[in-house]
């Protein structure tokens, strides 16, 4: 029997997936699999991963035909599973020896739907704790209750599937998979969906998923119109949020995350090539129309100024955003 199936997504990362490799490898066990999903690399990335599939105790290799991103490669792997519990890393991050199974101990001995754990961040030689935003550690609660206040940072603005280990329970009730498609920001639908709609989750204070940042060819460094795809997320967020029965509780969180991601998408808009520039900002002023306007005026006179002025500037943007709609 299969107790953890661990879920790899690779694209285009020969220069980092020895050293993921490694680390599966220094946490491999009998009973553990690791599911290696090439998303259609162009470069050696699938000779590396056809080695490991001989070299690495309980690899599977599975291959796309067609490039289709990071949550169709995930979706990819949930459906090849075959663990008790799953969960995720990406191809160029990496583990600490011995961690998927403390990982596993710790849902185990809590017995809840999911885990989630704090994280190492690396952007260069440079090494930073990121903590879950729950402060309370090794105790079963409601998900639904971590993702209020509105105002402060929340469990739901922690979207790292990575960061997190699922009881295979959540695969049958349809809470694990992905937004097929999604270029970015893939994890914000299926980390509010999973608050709403889990029975129990747990935060534990383990360490041991080492997150590289800065990486040349990932989406957050590149301005090309996948990263616009962060729309499409939050645009479900808001619509399966105003479905949920506690909307009035549930929904302002979701319209203020949304416009502090729009805002920071406008304060980085420089990085963007010039015709992607101009689709954000009108893609971005259709998604503000499209939001309850009256939720909208009570987050834009709660945020910071700076936020608030761009977004404002943008809601009077009503031929570009009626185009755009």
């Amino acid at each position: 029997m299969v107790k953890l199936s661990v879920i790899v997504p690779f694209y285009n990362v020969r220069q980092y997936a020895s050293d993921t490799l490694k680390s599966l490898r220094a946490n491999a066990r009998e009973d553990f699999e690791f599911i290696l999903v090439d998303d259609c690399s162009r470069d050696e990335t699938p000779d590396i991963l056809a080695r490991a599939e001989r070299e690495l105790p309980g690899a599977v290799y599975v291959r796309h035909e067609k490039n289709g991103g990071l949550a169709t490669a995930r979706n990819t792997g949930i459906d090849t599973a075959r663990g008790e519990y799953l969960t995720f890393l990406d191809g160029d991050d990496w583990l600490a020896p011995g961690y998927y199974p403390r990982l596993l101990a710790a849902i185990e001995e809590l017995g809840c739907d999911f885990v989630r754990t704090d994280h190492v961040q690396c952007t260069a030689r440079a090494r930073t704790i990121q903590r879950v935003p729950h402060g309370r550690r090794n105790e079963v609660m409601d998900p639904r209750q971590a993702i209020l206040p509105a105002d402060r940072t929340t469990s739901v603005d922690y979207p790292y599937a990575w960061a997190g280990v699922y009881h295979r329970r959540l695969v049958d009730r349809g809470l694990l998979h992905f937004t097929d498609g999604l270029r970015t920001a893939e994890d914000r639908p299926w980390i509010w969906r999973l608050h709403r709609e889990a029975e129990s989750f747990a935060v534990v204070g383990l360490l041991g998923v080492f997150y590289r940042r800065g990486v040349a060819g990932s989406l957050t460094q590149i301005g090309d119109v996948r990263q616009l795809d962060f729309i499409r997320a939050f645009d479900q967020v808001i619509e399966e949020t105003a479905a949920d029965p506690e909307a009035d509780r549930l929904l302002p969180k979701a319209v203020r995350t949304y416009c502090a991601i729009i805002a920071h998408h406008l304060s980085e808009i420089d990085k963007f090539e010039p015709s992607v520039a101009r689709q954000l900002r009108t893609m971005s002023a259709a998604a503000i129309k499209r939001l309850p306007q009256e939720l909208l005026t009570d987050v834009l006179d709660t945020m910071d100024l700076n936020r608030s002025s761009r977004l404002r500037r943008l809601r009077r943007r009503v031929p570009a955003a009626k185009a755009a709609s």
